[in-house]
């Protein structure tokens, strides 16, 4: 699993504690298929990170939707 958190989300600082809290939230998602996933932070993972939790999960079920699909 890989994280992209640009610079728009903020400085160093701000883009490590986002990578951190994605680390955290994502280490009990299971994997449905040998596959690579990358998550990408918007901006207002910096500014909203209560939202995080929530627009992770439902991103990460709709990616599960259509891996089981193919």
């Amino acid at each position: 699993m890989g994280f992209v958190v640009s610079k728009k989300v903020g400085n160093a600082v701000t883009r490590n504690r986002v990578k951190r809290r994605l680390r955290h939230l994502t280490r009990d998602y299971d994997l449905a298929a040998p596959c690579d996933v990358v998550v990408r932070a918007l901006p207002s993972s910096a500014t909203e990170p209560s939202r995080l939790a929530d627009d992770l999960g439902d991103a990460w079920r709709r990616a599960m939707k259509r891996l089981a699909a193919c």
